[in-house]
């Protein structure tokens, strides 16, 4: 799989390209009781973090989120955020530095857990500074369920206007723009359009993949345990047509997990939505990126889709 990390010259690329900040569960790996209580022999994922440098260590993962880096008419770049978690902030120095995004121009909620927006807070860094808060704000596109815990969780980032005697406090500009879980109504954000997927996150619980891409499609599917019938329909093969890229949820290695898909179930999923190409996210330490990946180009060559782990800090160049 191609990646690229900008032209020589410091420009940006000319291509639209899909940078993942982060490809860990909630938890994040390394495990935090990996290192310290450490089993007997130790876990040879997590041990690794204290002996190599997270960028260059495809097993150190934080919490799932992905950039939209979209090219559109004039070779403008606008730049999508999908999820912003608990380590969004060092997802920002690490790969916005990196990979030279100089700004976030929309995000994208797939739901409201902690490790999908508990960094709403630290957007105000990725903004232009104003003391009083006299800037455009960052439109965020979320359904109304995650909008109403946010209202709960962060009520000076929703807050329409200051009360009488309230002081100025600089916090993050939000525009907050309600979307619906139904496949049947797209919404445009940075002049890209997008496709809501509701899936199963757990049996009672509705969390939005996203279906978009002209020339490629492209499915984001972070956290999911059922695919219904409605939402496999639009990104299956056999259904309204064939994915160019899927990126699905993968948590353990194997066995099942009540909200979350594993191994096993993901490999089926794939199978039966058949896209021309698939990434994972969404692993925990019990995965190491250069064995299952090996492990995966056999199981790719038998089936005749390619299918990888992807890492923090991937940049996969798309036409879109």
């Amino acid at each position: 799989m191609a990646t690229s990390n900008g032209t020589d010259d410091g420009t940006p690329p000319s291509e639209s390209a899909l940078i993942f900040l982060g490809t860990g569960c909630s938890s994040m790996v390394p495990n935090v009781l990996c290192l310290i209580n450490p089993s007997d022999p130790p876990c040879s994922v997590c041990a690794q973090s204290l002996s190599i440098p997270p960028e260059k260590n495809p097993n150190y993962r934080c919490n799932t989120s992905m950039l939209i880096d979209y090219c559109g008419s004039g070779s403008n770049h606008n730049y999508i955020l999908i999820d912003v978690g608990k380590t969004f902030r060092e997802t920002v120095l690490r790969w916005f530095v990196h990979h030279r995004i100089p700004k976030i121009d929309s995000i994208i909620l797939t739901h409201e857990h902690a490790d999908a927006v508990l960094g709403l807070d630290d957007v105000r860094a990725v903004q232009p500074f104003s003391p009083t808060n006299d800037i455009d704000p960052t439109p965020i596109y979320l359904s109304q369920h995650s909008m109403d815990s946010i209202e709960e969780k962060f009520p000076y980032l929703v807050q329409k206007q200051r009360k009488e005697g309230q002081e100025i406090r600089r916090v993050a500009q939000m525009a907050w723009n309600i979307i619906t879980d139904d496949c049947n109504q797209p919404f445009f954000a940075s002049g890209l359009k997008f496709t809501p997927l509701p899936v199963m996150h757990g049996e009672d619980y509705i969390c939005l993949g996203f279906l978009f891409g002209e020339k490629s499609r492209v499915a984001y599917i972070s956290d999911v345990s059922r695919i219904p019938a409605s939402t496999e329909y639009v990104i299956s093969k056999s259904g309204a047509g064939q994915l160019d890229l899927l990126i699905l949820d993968s948590l353990y290695r194997t066995g099942s997990h009540n909200v979350h898909l594993c191994f096993p179930q993901t490999l089926e999923i794939v199978k039966r939505l058949c896209p021309k190409q698939t990434l994972l996210i969404g692993m925990t330490h019990e995965f190491d990126h250069h064995k299952d990946n090996e492990f995966l180009k056999e199981w790719s060559r038998r089936e005749g889709i390619p299918v990888q782990l992807s890492h923090d800090g991937l940049r996969v160049p798309i036409n879109l």
